[in-house]
């Protein structure tokens, strides 16, 4: 019986460790994340690549191409539907811009897909620095999904912010912490992901 309870108060000794490091590795997380800002001068690159899915992040990439930031840019995630000049006149985009200098990937359903068809495309150029745009909050895991594909090529992480955050204000926003929260847990899901060879 002495036994079964020092087994048992181990059992919960482990669970309420693990619930505090998550919980802490949360709140490392949420702060890290609330802290990254759009870069007021970006250096130049080889390219760009922005992985679609949040609000306003093609435009950001538009405009570092536009502005020089890089010689070519990749749209990873388009809808199959959507075509180059339906993309062009969604953003207001120059179609000489976009006809010289923008591909669409229209594979990746999801940011490992992401990772996959931009180390395609990065190979492929042998592009050796690239501008990677995304949110704030989904900038670790992409750059996480993508060092582990891309390999030697340099990642210069652009997050696009657009709720501020750097003032703690997700510990009071609702919608802010269920992101975070949730981005989290697939931050620490490609992390033990990476753990078991050949995945």
């Amino acid at each position: 019986r002495r036994r079964g309870l020092r087994v048992a108060g181990f059992v919960v000794a482990c669970l309420m460790g693990a619930g505090l490091a998550f919980m802490g590795g949360f709140a490392a997380f949420a702060t890290h994340v609330s802290r990254l800002a759009t870069p007021a001068e970006q250096a130049d690159a080889d390219a760009i690549i922005v992985l679609t899915g949040g609000q306003a992040r093609i435009d950001a990439a538009i405009d570092l191409l536009k502005s020089g930031k890089g010689q070519r840019l990749l749209i990873s995630g388009v809808n199959p539907a959507a075509r180059l000049v339906d993309l062009q006149r969604a953003t207001g985009g120059d179609a000489g811009l976009f006809s010289c200098c923008v591909d669409i990937d229209r594979a990746a359903l999801d940011t490992i897909g992401n990772a996959a068809e931009s180390a395609k495309w990065v190979n492929t150029h042998a592009f050796g620095r690239v501008i990677v745009v995304t949110n704030n909050y989904h900038m670790p895991r992409s750059l996480l999904e993508l060092k582990r594909m891309i390999g030697g090529a340099d990642l210069v992480p652009y997050p696009v912010v657009n709720t501020p955050l750097d003032g703690g204000e997700w510990l009071t926003n609702g919608d802010a912490l269920r992101v975070l929260f949730t981005e989290y847990a697939k931050y620490l899901a490609a992390v033990a992901r990476g753990m078991v060879p050949g995945v």
